[in-house]
């Protein structure tokens, strides 16, 4: 099995980058795929509040981080890395991995990449395709709309979404979908991971008493993202079986 790495980000901010992290870690957790994270939201690191035994915060502009990231990628036992891009670090965390030569081991066949770039509702964040188009050439590319923040893409016609998808042929598209407000409140206020709110747990594994209700919207919407995750068969991509 080939290590893979996922980058999940965006340049622009507040379009739920984390929460798709958190869902991915999920549903890898729940399909037994060993994974581990990086959270670059440094020093803070959300996805490391929720996912705190699989997930180191580092700081993705520094050498000896992005040493940490790379250079455990064929030695670590768990082979499939997840990277949660700070807001606004997307285009320079993948010059970074140009730099390095990263882009090019994925190019001769030693590793698997994998790119899910969350897309806003407006126009600049389509703006941000034409930028990272030279960079997934060799890349499983994924363009998410994540409607967990209520976006509407409002502005997404037809011709104008195809003349920025048009420029990466190659790109898949991914939806997630919206998650019941008060749901998505109290997850975050219990400071677990999706699965574990829906499993009446707390965070440190003891019995909870959060809401049957709230559980049963988390864990429909958590099916339905695996649906999507399924659609791409991301659990193939991840093996090299794709």
């Amino acid at each position: 099995m080939k290590p893979t790495l996922i980058v999940i980000g965006a340049d622009k901010g507040g379009v739920g980058k984390t929460t798709v992290a958190r869902t991915m870690l999920n549903y890898f957790a729940d399909n037994n795929v060993f994974a581990r994270a990086f959270d670059t939201e440094f020093p803070r690191g959300t996805l490391h509040r929720f996912h705190p035994g699989i997930t180191e915060v580092v700081d993705v502009a520094q050498t000896p981080d992005q040493m940490r990231i790379l250079d455990t990628l064929n030695t670590a036992q768990v082979k499939v890395t997840v990277m949660d891009t700070r807001a606004g670090a997307l285009t320079t965390s993948l010059h970074a991995l140009r730099e390095v030569g990263f882009l090019d081991a994925v190019k001769q066949g030693e590793y698997n990449f994998a790119l899910f770039h969350i897309l806003g509702p407006s126009i600049a964040s389509l703006a941000e395709i034409a930028e990272i188009a030279p960079f997934v050439a060799d890349a499983n590319y994924f363009l998410v709309k994540n409607y967990v923040n209520d976006s509407t893409f409002f502005d997404w016609d037809p011709a104008t979404s195809q003349s920025y998808f048009g420029k990466v042929r190659n790109a898949g598209e991914v939806t997630i979908s919206k998650l019941n407000a008060m749901a998505y409140e109290q997850v975050e206020l219990a400071g677990s991971s999706f699965s574990t709110f829906v499993a009446n747990k707390t965070a440190a594994g003891e019995p909870a008493q959060h809401s049957f209700t709230l559980r049963g919207y988390v864990r429909t919407w958590q099916n339905r993202n695996a649906e999507e995750f399924n659609r791409i068969r991301l659990l193939d991509l991840v093996s090299g079986r794709n």
